[in-house]
């Protein structure tokens, strides 16, 4: 199975809202397997549908055991103990962070059959799922960094500066 392309910052599909999933059966299947494959080969531990070009609300993220779960129209329904993590994105190569995100969520989705499920992730899946989840939502995790770490990133990636977010304040 060919890998998918992974999409860069800054193209729009990255700064949309990802459409609800209505339509469960083998497209999506499909679409996930993909997903997941693309995954593995390029050694990530979590990718969206926005990231290889699709607006659409898939998440996929590594459990602990390195088995990939897929969460469509995920949403945290809890979330606790915050802590200041380190994050990179594949959609913006050679970038990397510090961000506050919760270590422990509770998050309900659908599988790709449409059933519901409720999961409890903690540590880095926990982290690696909110930040795809923000990807559904059209925010990037540079989005979520301080006034400095902004002006470095300023400094070091001026192409980043087309985002509004990134603007420093």
């Amino acid at each position: 199975m060919t890998a998918l392309r992974i999409v860069e910052y800054p193209d729009d599909v990255l700064s949309q809202i990802a459409a609800p999933i209505n339509e469960f059966g083998n497209t999506l299947a499909e679409l996930v397997e993909r997903m997941a494959g693309t995954l593995d080969e390029v050694g990530g531990i979590g990718l969206s549908a926005p990231q290889v070009g699709s607006s659409l609300r898939i998440a996929l993220a590594k459990l602990d055991d390195g088995a990939i779960s897929a969460f469509i129209n995920p949403t945290i329904t809890a979330s606790a103990r915050p802590g200041f993590v380190q994050e990179s994105c594949l959609s913006i190569p050679g970038v990397v962070g510090h961000v506050t995100r919760a270590t422990m969520v509770t998050v309900s989705a659908q599988n790709v059959h449409g059933e519901l499920f409720e999961m409890q992730l903690s540590g880095m899946p926990a982290v690696c799922l909110q930040h795809e989840i923000d990807h559904l939502n059209g925010v990037l995790f540079i989005d979520r960094l301080n006034v400095l770490q902004k002006l470095y990133l300023r400094l070091k990636n001026p192409h980043l500066f087309k985002r509004p977010s990134l603007v420093a304040r």
